[in-house]
């Protein structure tokens, strides 16, 4: 035998073939392909929804009069000690069961004897690993609705702590328009709320049970597949058999929907990471949600905002690989599904972490309204207003308004001052019919005040987007 041929070779084959599927085989799979065909490192998190799944598909067997009362008792009794098992610690996971639907079966099989091998009558692990899957998104979207409404309503609440904390507003990182806090916070609030919609809407089109499906074609056993996904919450069963079993849209719009919330929360946590820095200075986070320096003791790192900016690559990432995954797949199955369950794990996992973190930084922190405030010295942020005082008070058109005030403004950066304190001599030189009115929109507070468009920056609009936003959102 060459060495290439010995390459080939079972390594540590001394197992007969798994008798959960192997009566084809002669001999058990090769030390390599047990490593890579199991799941069950993960997928034991499937375990309540296997079980949930198992339990309706016997009654449901039962009923139909597919599977005998007793037979089904004893099925039913067996799967609740091994709930109990898993639930204390106890349960004998094993890999050469490969993942968690056999290690049930096999488990149960030694709890209750061949009465267990009934349970997969007129299913598939195609159909049950699915219905499994869908059972463990759908829970995982609403732990993190949960979670978002959570870091709505501390957002809320400091927005209406600070409806009239005055700060800068950017764009393109520079300061722009005088806005307030309040605003700025709110506008989160929005974008979470499309958030949980998202999540929504993913978990209104995925709410359809697969179970019954088989392997790809159905099943000729009289089965009740309405009596199965009401059992276990879903609206109605899927229409197609072979779309059922090769479906894995519903775990990529988690994951999309998911991907949208990781960059929301990650353009949050920037925000945060600014406004902590010394060059901004407008907010300071809890100790509990800072770090210090290993050398460097003056130092107060918002690590928490940080670590919640760089988690939002992991899940797109798992967005990523299952889009890849699923790419080029035939109908119907193929075992290549069996990856996409790591991703959203991981990405579920990540989402809630960040989540939490997100929301302990925003009920934790201390804004600096004076730092705000003085921030709001610089940059000519009140030049719209002017602009939009010779619309409204010379009727000037706005394109010739836009041009004088930009005359002005540069007038008062030659003389090193803001509007406000510029003469009104100099803004007379530029437009003579400008009156000492002009005064009254230049300053920050006038100039926040005077938004009260809807969705507008003024407190009193700041207070009634907070509590309308109560009443949509929590």
């Amino acid at each position: 035998m060459t060495a290439r041929d010995n390459k080939t070779k079972p390594e540590g084959n001394n197992n007969g073939p798994n008798r959960m599927w192997g009566g084809r085989f002669g001999l058990g799979p090769a030390e390599a392909m047990q490593r890579i065909n199991a799941s069950i490192d993960f997928d034991r998190q499937l375990y309540a929804q296997d079980i949930a799944a198992s339990q309706a598909h016997c009654k449901m067997l039962v009923a139909r009069g597919i599977v005998a009362e007793h037979d089904g008792a004893a099925i039913l009794g067996g799967l609740d000690t091994i709930v109990r098992e898993i639930e204390a610690g106890e349960f004998p996971f094993r890999a050469e069961y490969e993942d968690i639907h056999m290690n049930v079966e096999a488990r149960l099989r030694e709890l209750i004897g061949e009465a267990a091998g009934r349970l997969h009558t007129a299913r598939s692990r195609n159909d049950q690993a699915v219905t499994d899957f869908r059972l463990w998104v759908r829970d995982a979207i609403d732990a993190l609705d949960g979670q978002l409404k959570d870091l709505q309503a501390a957002l809320i609440a400091q927005a209406e702590a600070h409806a009239e904390t005055v700060m800068p507003g950017f764009t393109h990182l520079q300061a722009a328009q005088p806005v307030t806090l309040g605003h700025h916070l709110l506008a989160y609030v929005e974008m979470f709320g499309r958030d949980r919609g998202r999540l929504e809407d993913a978990r209104a089109r995925m709410n359809e049970c697969p179970l019954g499906a088989a392997a790809l074609a159905g099943t000729s056993f009289p089965i009740d597949r309405v009596m199965t996904a009401k059992a276990l919450g879903f609206d109605r069963p899927t229409a197609n058999s072979m779309d059922s079993v090769s479906d894995r849209d519903f775990a990529m719009e988690f994951l999309a929907a998911g991907a949208i919330v990781a960059i929301h929360l990650s353009r949050l946590a920037e925000e945060l990471v600014l406004w902590c820095s010394g060059g901004f200075g407008y907010v300071r986070l809890s100790d509990a949600f800072s770090t210090g320096s290993s050398i460097m003791p003056q130092k107060r790192n918002p690590d928490a905002a940080e670590l919640v900016r760089g988690k939002a690559g992991r899940v797109i990432g798992a967005l990523n690989a299952v889009l890849v995954m699923m790419k080029g797949l035939p109908m119907a199955y193929g075992k290549d599904m069996q990856e996409d369950k790591e991703p959203v794990f991981d990405a579920a996992q990540t989402l809630s972490i960040c989540l939490g973190a997100s929301t302990g930084m925003i009920h934790d922190m201390t804004p600096d309204a004076a730092a705000m405030r003085a921030a709001t010295a610089g940059g000519y942020l009140t030049a719209t207003d002017l602009a939009d005082w010779l619309v409204r008070v010379l009727g000037v058109p706005f394109r010739d308004a836009h041009h004088i005030t930009g005359a002005i403004v540069q007038r008062a950066a030659q003389r090193g001052c803001d509007l406000a304190a510029l003469p009104l001599e100099e803004m007379q030189a530029v437009e003579a019919r400008i009156t000492q009115d002009v005064f009254e929109v230049l300053s920050v507070d006038a100039s926040v005040r005077s938004r009260t468009s809807l969705g507008g920056t003024a407190p009193d609009r700041v207070r009634e987007a907070a509590a309308a936003a109560r009443g949509r959102f929590l």
